[in-house]
């Protein structure tokens, strides 16, 4: 049986919801004439080994895996359209976030501060971060620290409680957390918002015929238009979906070389 999973929004007091999108999905996949459509998510597991996996039906990644550890070893399937600020048309961008009390009131101001990602292959993240300083580091240089934390939820938490200053949120994550752990958001303010690129992609294994590919995205039609979903919907945000070209995503790879042509390679 394929394997499916949906890790990136699966946040804490949001897994009912997202096992209710499944299940709808599912059932909007069988209906366009998917024969093995699992029951359940797989979750636990490694998430770059699934999204690997010879036997992976649907999942949902981050852009930057997309254009790099994953760039053709997966098949974009469409990308979504949440219900957040900036995010018409499939596209996204990372709110900046410092802690309610921080007097800084630009990005300059954040100089010889402590920075707090999620993991250095994430769009939302890292990229955007080290893009947004980037015009203002010297000698690759803008941050004193800069703490890997394994999760945006993670990273909020460090600032808010003073281990760090500044970190880059994916926009949907922080409308979720705003709805889900209002307690946590009320403690830090937004500074500014990053650089847009295109949503985090659904995807597929590679190699899937063109028929089962064209029934998933029908099927994802079919699951974004069915009334039964509307509050599983609503809990996700999840607002539509559009089938963009691969090429697309290359903004993420320009976001990345701007950072780059800046000599700022890294985010430090």
């Amino acid at each position: 049986m394929p394997r499916a999973s949906l890790p990136m929004y699966d946040l804490p007091g949001l897994e009912a919801a997202t096992d209710a999108w499944w299940s709808g999905l599912a059932a909007a996949f069988r209906a366009e004439g998917l024969r093995e459509v699992p029951d359940r998510l797989t979750r636990g597991s490694d998430a770059d080994q699934l999204w690997r996996a010879p036997d992976l039906l649907f999942s949902q990644t981050c852009g930057y895996p997309l254009t790099h550890a994953l760039a053709g070893k997966v098949c974009l399937v469409a990308t979504p359209v949440y219900d957040c600020p900036g995010c018409a048309g499939g596209s996204y961008h990372s709110e900046i976030l410092l802690r309610a009390d921080d007097r800084a009131d630009d990005l300059a101001a954040l100089r010889g501060r402590r920075a707090a990602v999620n993991s250095a292959d994430s769009q939302s993240g890292y990229s955007v971060l080290r893009h947004a300083v980037a015009p203002l580091a010297k000698g690759g240089h803008f941050f004193a620290e800069v703490k890997h934390s394994g999760s945006h939820r993670e990273s909020m938490v460090l600032v808010a409680e003073g281990a760090a200053d500044v970190c880059a949120i994916d926009g949907v994550t922080y409308a979720l957390l705003c709805q889900t752990q209002p307690d946590l958001t009320a403690r830090l303010r937004v500074l500014t918002r990053s650089a847009a690129a295109p949503a985090l992609p659904y995807i597929t294994r590679l190699g899937i015929s063109d028929d089962d590919l064209r029934r998933l995205r029908a099927g994802l039609q079919r699951a974004v238009a069915d009334p039964a979903l509307a509050e599983a919907r609503a809990a996700l945000r999840i607002k539509g979906v559009v089938v963009r070209p691969l090429s697309d995503y290359d903004r993420i790879l320009e976001i990345e070389a701007e950072a780059l042509t800046a000599g700022y390679p890294e985010l430090a």
